[in-house]
């Protein structure tokens, strides 16, 4: 259960990226946060339940085409 107040998105909340990190390894490219999920540098997932959920990093403004 999440110590913290008010408490941590669930694992399976879409939100769930917003929960305190507990334990943060950068040099290996992850962190575990209090809800369970690892979550990867490159913004993929590992929810508890062993679940992935794929990289899905925003495109940044060079990849954003508008209609002229």
């Amino acid at each position: 259960m999440c110590p913290h107040q008010p408490q941590c998105p669930s694992a399976g909340s879409p939100d769930r990226e917003a929960a305190h990190i507990m334990a943060s390894h950068p040099e290996q490219g992850w962190s575990l946060l209090c809800n369970g999920v690892l979550l990867f540098e490159d913004t993929g997932e590992l929810l508890p339940d062993g679940r992935i959920i794929a990289p899905h990093r925003p495109l940044g403004s060079e990849h954003i085409v508008t209609a002229a």
